[in-house]
This record gives C-alpha cells, sequence and structure tokens, in this order.
C-alpha cells in the first residue's frame, strides 16, 4: 500500500515537472480570473460600495472551487488518458484494486495541487488587499470537503466508464459547484439550514469562511455534520464506481472507451 502511495506520488511530480508550464498557466489563469471578476463587482457596485467580510467570503470559496475542479477533473481526466494511451485495461487486471490505484494517484495529485492552490490564494489576497486568518484546525473542515468532493468525482468517473464521455456533464457540474461553495449556508436558519446540511461540501465550505474570513473558531457540532456529509458521499461515490467497474468487466467494454 505504501509503495503503491510513493510510486504514485513520483508518477504526479515527474508530471508536475514535465508540463509546469501548464501549472505556471493554471496559476495565471485562476488569478486573473478572480481578479477580473473583483474589479467588475466593484465597477458595477460603484466606488462607495465596501465588502466588508464578504470579499473575504468569496476568496475562500472560489478557492476551494479551484481545488474541487481539480479533484472532480482528476478521475474522468485519468481514466480517459488512460484509455486513450491503451493503459486501461493494465489498470483493471493489476494486482491492485484499480479504486485504490485511482484514490491513492488522487491523493498524491491533491498533495501537490494544494501547493498550487495556495499560491493562487495568496496572488489573490495580494491583488485585492484582504489578508485571511489561518489556523491548524482550518484542515479540518478541508478534509471534509475533500471527502464530498472525491465522492462526487468517483460518481462521475463510474459514468464515464459506463457510458465513456461524460464532458458536457462534467462541465455543468464544473460551474454549478462554483455556487455550491459559495453560498453562505453558514448564515441559513431553519428548514433552509437543514437543507444546506444535505448538500455535498456547503457545511465545511461554510466552516472555513466562517474561520479564515470571520476570525471564528471551528464549531465541533457544525464539524460533525460536516464529516457525515462528506463521508456520505464519499461513500456513495466509492460504490457506484465499484459498481460500474464491475459492470464495465461484466460487458467486456474497456477496449471500446
Amino acid at each position: 500500500m505504501l509503495e503503491l502511495f510513493v510510486a504514485q506520488l513520483k508518477w504526479s511530480w515527474i508530471q508536475y515537472k514535465r508540463y509546469a508550464h501548464e501549472v505556471l498557466g493554471g496559476v495565471i489563469a485562476l488569478s486573473i480570473t478572480f481578479y477580473g471578476l473583483f474589479l467588475s463587482v466593484g465597477y458595477i457596485a460603484g466606488s462607495g460600495f465596501r465588502f466588508g467580510d464578504r470579499l473575504d467570503a468569496v476568496i475562500v470559496g472560489y478557492t476551494l472551487w479551484s481545488l474541487v475542479i481539480f479533484i472532480m477533473n482528476g478521475i474522468n481526466a485519468t481514466l480517459q488518458r488512460e484509455a486513450q494511451v491503451g493503459t486501461l485495461e493494465q489498470l483493471f487486471i493489476s494486482p491492485f484494486n484499480i479504486t485504490k490505484i485511482l484514490l491513492l494517484r488522487a491523493v498524491s495529485d491533491l498533495l501537490l495541487q494544494c501547493g498550487v492552490i495556495t499560491i493562487v490564494l495568496f496572488i489573490i489576497m495580494a491583488l485585492t488587499g484582504r489578508w485571511l486568518s489561518f489556523s491548524a484546525a482550518l484542515i479540518l473542515p478541508l478534509i471534509t470537503v475533500i471527502l464530498g468532493a472525491y465522492g462526487l468525482a468517483f460518481a462521475i468517473g463510474s459514468l464515464a466508464l459506463i457510458f465513456k464521455t461524460v464532458q458536457q456533464i462534467a462541465g455543468i457540474l464544473n460551474f454549478s459547484l462554483l455556487f455550491v461553495l459559495t453560498i453562505p449556508t453558514e448564515t441559513w436558519s431553519g428548514v433552509q439550514k437543514i437543507l444546506g446540511y444535505l448538500i455535498p461540501m456547503t457545511t465545511g465550505a461554510g466552516l472555513m469562511r466562517d474561520m479564515m474570513a470571520r476570525q471564528a473558531g471551528l464549531n465541533w457540532g457544525t464539524f460533525a455534520i460536516a464529516l457525515i456529509n462528506g463521508l456520505i458521499y464519499f461513500v456513495i461515490g466509492i460504490t457506484l464506481f465499484r459498481w460500474s467497474e464491475r459492470e464495465t468487466k461484466r460487458r467486456g467494454r474497456l477496449s471500446g472507451y
């Protein structure tokens, strides 16, 4: 297990070094996109408008969205890339389970991508002049968001195994996640708040906005709900992927990917 993870981490590092220009391009594109939106909203609102901690909250949501988009596209992109180079069948007949391989590869990619997203976050903070609060406890709600993201990623991967191409679905979902990760569910109450607990990743994202934008402490009760939410979506995603894996093998459709 450890040897497989180390091998996947080395593979990810080689890919990052080989395509460093794409990483740099991603950092620039994400930073410029947010700053363009920031300038546009400021112009529309007028010079007298004050964002307050709302801008900080939006920065947190946008940064999380950038990370989640990477996670969401990772599983699907890996399946399509392996299919195009003709090595997808080898993954399925490997001594290691295909789900375990993809998960460890995704985690190794995530470790490197977190560094890239951190750079984007600091560039955005420098451009906007808004500096967020950081603490070690942030890792806890971040884990809940990552769990939910991987659950959705494996669910999309299961569709990719069955239907082969899911670019349109993935594209629509990517834009929808920007709304999911920026809506202020932490300010909702009553029935709305209960509904917010059911939406993937929103509770964890709300905790991170409170901690980074409003300097609040970690609410352990809300964290427990966010963790349960993330685990449920993760289990659902893994279950769907395992089912699609068995169904694809039964149909013998790997070569027709």
